[in-house]
């Protein structure tokens, strides 16, 4: 064959490489947030669930969140998934996230049951429809399933699927 027959061919394998290897692991509604990575959200987040970014500020912490959400039979929406990064000096490790937490989120501390996990060397907490750690000073995330509608091992599994977005 000559050369013009294998070229086509040749840059038709290398785009397919290329464009293989750039696409999101999990779709457009996982990806980059705020320094981080979401790499990977629940079977039941499918086509349906629509997803909306916010950014506000509550006590000195700034949050940015990704939300999911689905179409409620008879109408209306329902959240099913949250990712949010939190961003504050009171955030200096993880015993100040939880205060901070359990307070935005109006919990009784002493009442508030969390267990220990690792997210990938750094660890974490998690209870009922949320887990959160503090990757780094002043840093925060949090994965929020608000109804419980996609359980415990998904909600770990999304907190561990969420990383730094270039690690050094």
């Amino acid at each position: 064959m000559t050369l013009t027959r294998w070229a086509p061919v040749a840059l038709a394998t290398v785009l397919a490489i290329v464009l293989t290897a750039a696409a999101p692991a999990v779709g457009p509604r996982g990806g980059p947030l705020d320094g981080f990575t979401i790499g990977h959200l629940p079977a039941r987040i499918g086509a349906e669930a629509s997803t909306a970014d916010f950014t506000y500020e509550w006590e000195g912490v700034s949050f940015t969140s990704r939300a999911w959400e689905q179409a409620k039979d008879g109408g209306g929406f329902q959240v099913l998934l949250q990712v949010l990064v939190l961003r504050g000096e009171e955030l200096t490790d993880l015993s100040a996230v939880r205060a901070f937490l359990a307070r935005y989120h109006e919990r009784d501390p002493e009442a508030w049951e969390l267990e220990d996990f690792d997210n990938s060397g750094t660890p974490g907490l998690y209870g009922g429809n949320e887990a959160f750690w503090s990757p780094d000073e002043g840093v925060a995330v949090e994965v929020r399933d608000p109804f419980g509608l996609l359980g415990e091992e998904e909600l770990l599994a999304t907190a561990r699927g969420v990383g730094r977005q270039n690690p050094a």
